[in-house]
């Protein structure tokens, strides 16, 4: 729960809080406050296409995690993609170790297969020990390109069932690449140019339209887009205040309908106050 001015706030009970499943209001419990919990985070960087060119904007994405990482309170794995996706390197709470991982990127090829990522990415995490917080962030352009190894509808309904949260911060490669040509960074390239139906339709429509936005959405993360050094650090610093500062609200809806839910979760009294939070969920449905 943030201010106006994106401050978080604190202090908030299950009754401040109303949780609609499908437009009906659901009991709220409020479960024991994530701050100081462990987090499981998945670090999934895209190297493919124009990726390379924002390197040096998130070179100081080692230095942001370390405060988390060396009070104990996360075990980091990162993942890179380009038309492939490729564990890196698994869970750790080494600080110099992921450090030395994220120095040793290197360009990719032609592909940025997102839908893959996030496939491979929350797999990764559901084998991580439930206690922890399940986390992704993930790095990359808006749109997928080249992913075949993962249906989008599988995915969608993967991330519904999912315990995780998952934070974008987002480059636009046609942005970018306005900024490089007038910082003279790339001068050796050719310049690219700019360029109601069910729940689940709709999700899936938008999943295809911008991969990271609305796996946010649906986890109850955040999206955000960067074209510069400095944005990409006061993203992480957001990142890094948020990640221990969420309201923990538990629902238990009766006999909920098989597939995909759409969730609202609002402030009773919100005055300027604005709610992030989960938008979606998937229910198996009940065995007869």
């Amino acid at each position: 729960v943030k201010s106006a001015k994106s401050e978080i706030v604190y202090g908030l009970k299950a009754n401040d809080f109303v949780v609609e499943d499908d437009g009906v209001e659901q009991p709220v419990r409020l479960d024991e406050a994530a701050e100081g919990s462990a987090v499981s985070l998945v670090v999934a960087i895209q190297r493919g296409r124009r990726a390379n060119y924002e390197f040096p904007r998130i070179r100081g994405l080692s230095a942001m995690l370390y405060p988390m990482v060396e009070a104990g309170l996360g075990k980091v794995a990162i993942v890179e993609f380009d038309s492939q996706v490729q564990l890196i390197q698994d869970f750790s709470g080494s600080s110099e170790r992921i450090a030395q991982t994220l120095r040793g990127l290197q360009a990719g090829d032609g592909g940025a297969a997102i839908v893959d990522a996030v496939d491979y990415s929350v797999k990764l995490l559901e084998k991580a020990p439930k206690e922890r917080q399940r986390v992704l962030l993930l790095i990359g352009e808006t749109r997928d390109h080249g992913s075949h190894e993962a249906k989008v509808e599988d995915v969608v309904a993967e991330i519904g069932q999912s315990n995780t949260a998952v934070y974008a911060l987002a480059f636009s490669p046609s942005r970018s690449n306005v900024l490089d040509t007038m910082r003279g960074n790339n001068l050796d390239e050719m310049h690219e140019g700019m360029n109601l139906l069910d729940l689940g339709y709709r999700t899936v429509q938008a999943f295809r339209k911008n991969t990271p936005e609305t796996v946010a959405s649906m986890t109850g993360g955040e999206y955000e887009m960067f074209a510069t050094g400095k944005g990409f650090e006061e993203r992480m610093v957001d990142f890094t205040n948020h990640v221990h500062s969420r309201y923990l609200l538990s629902i238990e809806p009766k006999s909920p309908h098989a597939g995909l839910h759409k969730l609202r979760v609002r402030l009773r009294d919100a005055g300027d106050r604005v709610v992030l939070a989960r938008s979606r969920y998937w229910a198996v449905g009940a065995e007869k």
